[in-house]
């Protein structure tokens, strides 16, 4: 049993409206019969059911019993699109909605919408229009992946509008995103990188390194600047991420370590957060459970890089300039054959990670929801069953799969 009893800050509150009671993950681990006490958008209370203040449970009809798993609505740091929709490529915000409700009505309640690789004038319109549903609170935050990148590690971005780093830009598309750009992909060997740190650092966002050919001190090199950028800055994070580690990155060799093993010692230490993709084609099982044996406690996010195929059928769709084809939920690029992102929610890459790489499920669900929340500078608003964070909650079976999904209290 936990020792760390939540008190709640304001005991005249009037009492919760909605109670869900059951195993809960909660700040302090697995808590077997556990209360969180909702009203109206926020969490009023969460901890051990015989410890909940009397004076703020609800009534006998608002207590709703769950014989499965109570966990915080997941937080998607890195995600494209889904339900049929691209955020690189929908007309407007209204069809950029359709991919974060698809996404959401899964348990992904606060989702960063990332785009990809695009020639200036592209990126200002799509920053543009996702600054609109950030304002509106429908995203948590913004995601560039290039377009300072590798060209030979470029995965499925389009060669044709990878440049050198252009720290104006950033500035530019930071000052058009109001405030929600929270993270940006460069390449550590990529020229002009450490001006593009700079700037991203300036800019309140948090730089994510990846999509590299280079080698383990160019990673090590770019991990210690973004450190030192970071804390001059007021940034969401003060530590830096590394896009999907592995994936996009140099292979590891034993006479040339490459940057994923770089990012995985600096993890070990604690200075860096490392996305991993473990849906099961990115990435081996065996690996996912590495990185979280070898990363310190709370240093890797789970994430989806989900593509406009996430819950749809395979068959062909877009991704940014560049046509993919998604077969037996595996997407590619058309011509080429390179992943071209991923097709699963981020409830189903959780359930892989615990089900079949054997990842401890409180470390998982951090990891889909804690941490991300940290790296954004959410950590007290959402990520976490806890008092004063908005009730975003996801309900699952004991297969780890989604049963009800609560946004802000409300059933999604």
């Amino acid at each position: 049993m936990p020792t760390d009893v939540p008190v709640p800050t304001d005991l005249s509150a009037p009492p919760a409206d909605l109670a869900l009671r059951g195993t809960a993950v909660l700040e302090q681990g697995l808590v077997p019969d556990a209360l969180v006490l909702c009203a109206g958008e926020r969490i009023l209370w969460a901890g051990p059911a015989d410890h909940a203040p009397a004076e703020l449970l609800p009534g006998g009809d608002r207590v709703l019993e769950h014989d499965g798993l109570i966990l915080p609505g997941l937080v998607d740091l890195h995600c494209h699109g889904g339900g049929g929709a691209s955020f690189p490529d929908s007309e407007d915000a209204e069809e950029m909605l359709e991919a974060v409700l698809e996404h959401r009505r899964h348990g992904t309640t606060s989702l960063v919408a990332s785009l990809v690789t695009a020639d200036a004038a592209t990126l200002r319109e799509k920053v543009a229009q996702l600054a609109r549903l950030h304002r509106d609170g429908e995203i948590a935050a913004i995601h560039l992946e290039g377009p300072f990148l590798s060209e030979a590690r470029r995965g499925a971005q389009n060669p044709a509008h990878l440049t050198d780093g252009d720290p104006a830009l950033v500035r530019e598309l930071a000052e058009i995103a109001g405030g929600a750009l929270a993270t940006m992909t460069i390449a550590p060997e990529a020229a002009g990188a450490d001006e593009v740190i700079d700037a991203l650092a300036g800019s309140g966002a948090v730089p994510s390194l990846g999509h590299t050919d280079g080698g383990s001190a160019e990673m090590t090199r770019a991990v210690d600047r973004s450190l030192a950028a970071l804390r001059h800055h007021r940034g969401r994070s003060p530590l830096p991420t590394a896009t999907h580690l592995f994936n996009g990155m140099r292979p590891i060799h034993h006479r040339d370590p490459g940057p994923a093993l770089a990012a995985l010692d600096a993890a070990s230490r604690g200075e860096i957060m490392v996305e991993v993709i473990a849906d099961g084609v990115h990435l081996d099982a065996r690996t996912v459970a590495h990185v979280f044996s070898i990363a310190a406690e709370d240093h890797v996010v789970l994430v989806t890089d989900a593509m406009a195929a996430a819950g749809m059928a395979d068959g062909r769709y877009r991704l940014g300039a560049l046509d993919v084809t998604v077969e037996e939920g595996v997407a590619t690029l058309t011509e080429g054959g390179a992943i071209a992102g991923g097709t699963a929610h981020l409830v189903e890459v959780l359930r892989h990670a615990v089900l079949e790489a054997g990842v401890d499920l409180v470390a998982a669900v951090r990891a889909a929801s804690t941490v991300p929340a940290r790296v954004l500078g959410l950590e007290d608003h959402v990520g976490a069953l806890a008092a004063g964070c908005r009730a975003d909650v996801l309900m699952v079976d004991r297969a780890l799969r989604p049963v009800t999904v609560l946004r802000g209290g409300r059933e999604v």
